[in-house]
């Protein structure tokens, strides 16, 4: 009898759970596109109101777990969650204008809530986020009993809850405004882009476009996903949305199973450092420094744009030493009337954005319009895509990805909150700056190391709001402009998604390659050894940002300088143990500030490689 309920009310439950699910989903895209269009109608309910869709929305979202205990867990995590909501519906208004002080249900009520939200953190990122938190609170009620540089006046409970729950100081901080006020929107465009069919057609166009020269199918594949992966803002999904393509195809072309994995990955995660829309990262970037959105995208397109040649170099000399040919004109793929519709589909909504930018719209009112004009497009473009089917899985993709970046932001506003409240930043930045003794290259390499390590468990952008409210201070203080220091995090942040131990797109990709996923992040790191080096180059030489500090002759030199490092890294490291030693040391003086060192390295490069192209050119002499 036990056992015939219980197999009838699950059905009944998960029936309930997805309809839930379309609801909250429908409530969190269509607050986001209203708030897009008509701006923030209420601070609180926005911020509170998003996060609390967010959650729930997780809560519900039907899963390959409904056992009957997993089934009561999430309702307890409802209840407890709503019945937070309700509270601090009921007292809003007196917080506000601070006139309230915590009562003892207040504080049950939010500790409860918090718990919540680590444990839906934990599901949607992982567990590293979530065990950063935790320290950052035990700091926060234990510092007391630290003492020394590192210690503080101490926090009861209720203040702390007052600053991480009831506040805007903490969970519901300014981040989290920035992802509901603007970052949910361009999530809403990508996901409904890659619906409307538009992912196939920037693959034909750029397998027509790059097929021809050497190693075609990976050129295809970098370019590809530098231009969806700008729009995702995920590399582990642009890996796997445009990678089921681009893998089997760079395979077929004669490249390994661990190669092809490597380039998808390299590619993917790259699209985050990409203009204009870079993922979500640029705009939260824009509201923390005040630098306008725009200028933020040209300060990085330079670097981007180094990142993506060094990777097409290092494919061509692979193909070459492979002896992989181009493709045949047959073997090209042919774009009819309708892939350029498609093509349109993509083209016209991405330059709308730029064009409401440059004219001084604001980015949300900008995706918006996006979608608006992206929608009409795509039905007219993509028959197949005149189906419910195809606007549920849209609305379940935007709702369930907003949800998640809800939940990390959020979870990141702990630290910020703790931060804020026991004035560790401060210090922390205070000792980093002691000691590295007024040292630049010493301060990078700290905080390099602290976003690889932070990156590897979790995204990109919690690992970006960590690192920077942390490092940021001491870095900007030894002279490195705003936009730089931040860009630095940035790209780390991205390049632990291909460094090993964790490497997620490594492990995204290797399912489809069929290859190991240490091989497969090891290449890759190969690959994108320029985007480790990049920001150290515009660290020490703001004028490749060409925004801040720009000096027309420091950029030239700088180019030269990476086309230099570009160049050694893609040939020279193949060639074996020793020169490829002398390829990374030689790339490494290159971006770092020293000038005779620079000039000893084109030196010795000139004098090594000269002799060895004349050598190979000049003609076999002929025995008498």
């Amino acid at each position: 009898m036990t056992v015939a309920r219980h197999s009838t009310a699950l059905p009944l439950a998960g029936r309930l759970r997805a309809f839930l699910f379309f609801v909250f989903a429908l409530a969190l895209v269509g607050g986001a596109l209203y708030t897009a269009r008509f701006g923030i109608y209420n601070e609180t309910l926005s911020r509170v109101g998003g996060l609390g869709l967010g959650i729930l929305l997780l809560l519900t979202r039907p899963g390959a777990d409904r056992t009957l205990p997993r089934l009561l867990f999430d309702l307890l995590l409802t209840a407890i969650f709503s019945a937070a909501l309700v509270r601090y519906a009921m007292i809003a208004p007196e917080l506000e204008f601070g006139l309230y002080f915590l009562v003892p249900i207040d504080v049950v009520l939010g500790g409860g809530a918090m718990l919540v939200l680590l444990e839906m953190a934990r599901r949607a990122v992982g567990l590293p986020l979530v065990l950063v938190c935790l320290v950052a609170i035990g700091y926060a009620l234990a510092g007391d009993w630290l003492g020394g540089a590192i210690g503080h006046a101490g926090v009861d409970l209720s203040g702390l809850m007052l600053t991480l729950w009831y506040s805007f100081d903490g969970v519901f901080g300014r981040p989290l405004a920035v992802v509901v006020g603007t970052i949910v929107v361009f999530i809403i465009f990508g996901v409904l882009l890659e619906a409307l069919g538009a992912g196939d057609v920037l693959l034909k166009l750029a397998m027509r476009g790059l097929g021809r020269i050497r190693g075609g199918a990976a050129h295809a594949a970098v370019l590809a996903s530098a231009l969806f992966g700008s729009v995702s803002g995920s590399a582990v999904a642009n890996v796997v949305g445009t990678g089921v393509v681009t893998i089997p195809m760079i395979k077929r072309l004669g490249f390994s199973a661990r190669f092809a994995g490597a380039v998808e990955a390299a590619a993917s995660s790259g699209g985050q450092i990409m203009p204009p829309i870079m993922g979500a990262v640029a705009f939260i970037m824009a509201d923390l420094t005040g630098i306008p959105y725009l200028y933020i995208c040209i300060a990085a397109l330079l670097p981007a744009l180094l990142y993506y040649l060094s990777l097409f170099a290092c494919i061509s000399v692979e193909a070459r030493r492979a002896g992989i040919p181009p493709l045949a004109s047959d073997e090209l793929p042919r774009m009819g009337r309708s892939d350029l519709g498609m093509l349109a589909v993509f083209l016209l909504p991405l330059g709308l954005i730029i064009v409401m930018l440059i004219a001084g719209s604001s980015p949300a009112m900008a995706g918006f319009w996006a979608v608006v004009v992206a929608v009409p497009l795509g039905l007219l473009a993509n028959p197949q895509a005149r189906r419910l089917s195809t606007f549920g899985e849209a609305l379940s993709g935007a709702a369930t990805a907003s949800a998640k970046i809800l939940v990390a932001v959020a979870a990141v506003g702990v630290v910020v909150g703790v931060m804020n409240l026991t004035g560790l930043g401060l210090r922390f930045a205070s000792a980093a700056q002691a000691l590295s003794e007024g040292s630049l290259l010493l301060s990078l390499l700290v905080m390099a190391l602290a976003c690889l390590v932070l990156g590897m468990g979790m995204p990109t952008v919690p690992a970006y709001l960590i690192i920077i409210l942390v490092m940021g201070p001491a870095v900007q203080a030894l002279g490195v402009p705003t936009v730089a220091a931040h860009l630095f995090v940035v790209y780390f942040a991205v390049m632990s998604s291909i460094t090993p131990p964790v490497a997620l797109a490594a492990y995204a990709a290797s399912p489809i390659a069929g290859a190991n996923p240490m091989g497969i992040s090891v290449s890759a790191v190969r690959l994108a050894l320029m985007g480790f080096l990049v920001p150290f180059a515009f660290a020490y030489s703001p004028s490749l940002l060409l925004i801040t500090e720009f000096s027309l002759l420091e950029l030239c030199w700088v180019l030269v300088r990476l086309g230099i490092a570009m160049w050694m890294l893609a040939v020279m490291i193949g060639r074996g143990v020793w020169w490829a030693a002398a390829a990374v040391v030689g790339a490494v003086v290159l971006v770092l500030p020293w000038f005779w060192l620079q000039l000893a390295v084109v030196a010795a490069l000139l004098a090594c490689e000269l002799p060895r192209r004349l050598i190979r050119r000049s003609p076999p002499r002929i025995a008498p």
